[in-house]
């Protein structure tokens, strides 16, 4: 234990140690209790258990090998109390092995449980929320966004999934071959949308969260070596390190948000680009592109453009014309629609955005709200660029997305 006074606050460390071990200690805690709440409950009690244990003994030299041992002992005594329950072979009820004792342990448990919660038999509308939550810890609301639907039907088909996962009887395994290909689809939606939620977080008060991109190109790079004759998954991996290299110029030195148009391009990461664009190759050649491939062929062209000048506007909208007919979402066309203004002026950016808004799904998305009010800032409307900028506020909940959106209709005031 070390009894000098930490830096942070406690209540802090604690949620940077769960940001940064979580996925490992939920991932160990199910392989060893067979059960999904049983190993969120034995966290969470592990988790209040610290926030006693650390201010009056001292903060652990490691966070969370401590959170590790303790909620191990807290799930195997839940286990004895239950004897249905059985220790698994081999398992040391008493071994205080740490995190970093287990790495290899780790990485492998990381790995089945994103291939149990892809298992066949659960509809990935239940399996890849489940995904998100167990292997990532992202909250309902964050997955909700993802998926553009409610919190509570996110809570529903969560439940679902893990009472298949009982009921079914389904192991905690890495399949077979053969067998994975039938999982792949739902694995690489999982792997897809923790980028994203790194890539742009939800709640954070930084715009991004570099460990959800870390964790996501990581098991990306393990799908491409597991199945690299599926052009997707090498298609995915290809998106995720184009995209990933510009994240550095994304913001800048105080953490504000810098709009795509305004990075400093020199910030990119090349040795990612080429790596992105050869895989990219590599998916192409087998002549049978999906969503995943189409998204990096425009994440490749962005990285080509020396500015937002000289980016190839209309092949990007015909691309994205492409996708949405691979994938029909309002996310995609509203991609869509900001590509159309850059070719076409905002006025006809703005008629898709009418289109998209009367569709209902992005009603409360604070990207439709932003993207209009760019648009209207564009053509020198700035009193309804302003209401739209409020209503982006209303609806963002992350602190850079949100200062940046303060500043914009400040601007638009002045």
């Amino acid at each position: 234990m070390s009894l000098d006074k930490p830096a942070m606050p406690l209540g802090r460390i604690l949620a940077t140690t769960l940001r940064r071990d979580g996925a490992g200690l939920r991932a160990g805690l199910i392989r060893l209790t067979g059960d999904f709440d049983a190993a969120e409950d034995a966290l969470q009690e592990a988790c209040a258990r610290a926030l006693v244990a650390w201010p009056r003994d001292g903060l652990p030299a490691n966070a969370g090998a401590w959170l590790n041992t303790v909620s191990r002992r807290i799930a195997l005594d839940g286990m004895r109390r239950n004897r249905h329950c059985s220790f698994p072979p081999g398992f040391e009820p008493e071994s205080d092995r740490g995190i970093d004792e287990e790495s290899a342990a780790v990485e492998d448990d990381r790995l089945r449980l994103l291939f149990t919660c892809c298992h066949p038999a659960i509809a990935p509308e239940h399996s890849v929320p489940l995904a998100l939550r167990s292997l990532c810890g992202l909250t309902t609301r964050e997955i909700a966004r993802a998926f553009v639907v409610k919190e509570s039907a996110v809570a529903q088909r969560i439940v679902r999934a893990k009472r298949k996962i009982r009921t079914a009887g389904i192991a905690f395994e890495l399949p077979r071959q053969e067998m994975l290909p039938e999982r792949l689809g739902a694995v690489l939606s999982v792997i897809y949308l923790v980028f994203n939620e790194g890539y742009a977080a939800t709640e954070a008060e930084t715009l991004t969260r570099d460990d959800l991109c870390a964790e996501a190109i990581r098991l990306a790079r393990l799908a491409a070596e597991l199945m690299p004759d599926r052009t997707e998954a090498l298609g995915l991996l290809a998106l995720l390190l184009l995209t990933e290299a510009r994240r550095p110029a994304r913001v800048d030195a105080t953490g504000a948000l810098v709009p795509l148009e305004k990075q400093d391009r020199r910030r990119w990461n090349r040795d990612l680009i080429d790596e992105g664009n050869a895989l990219l190759d590599r998916a192409m050649a087998f002549r049978a592109p999906g969503p995943y491939q189409v998204q990096a062929a425009i994440a490749a062209l962005h990285g080509q453009a020396r500015s937002a000048q000289e980016t190839d506007w209309r092949q990007i909208l015909l691309l994205y014309r492409r996708l949405l007919s691979m994938q029909p979402s309002p996310v995609v066309a509203l991609n869509a629609a900001v590509a159309r203004a850059m070719i076409d002026g905002p006025e006809a950016g703005l008629a898709w955005l009418d289109e998209i808004e009367s569709g209902g799904a992005l009603g409360h998305h604070h990207l439709l709200h932003a993207a209009r009010a760019d648009l209207l800032r564009r053509l020198g409307r700035g009193k309804e660029a302003a209401t739209s900028y409020r209503s982006a506020l209303q609806a963002a909940r992350n602190g850079a997305e949100r200062r940046y959106l303060e500043r914009r209709l400040q601007d638009c005031r002045e």
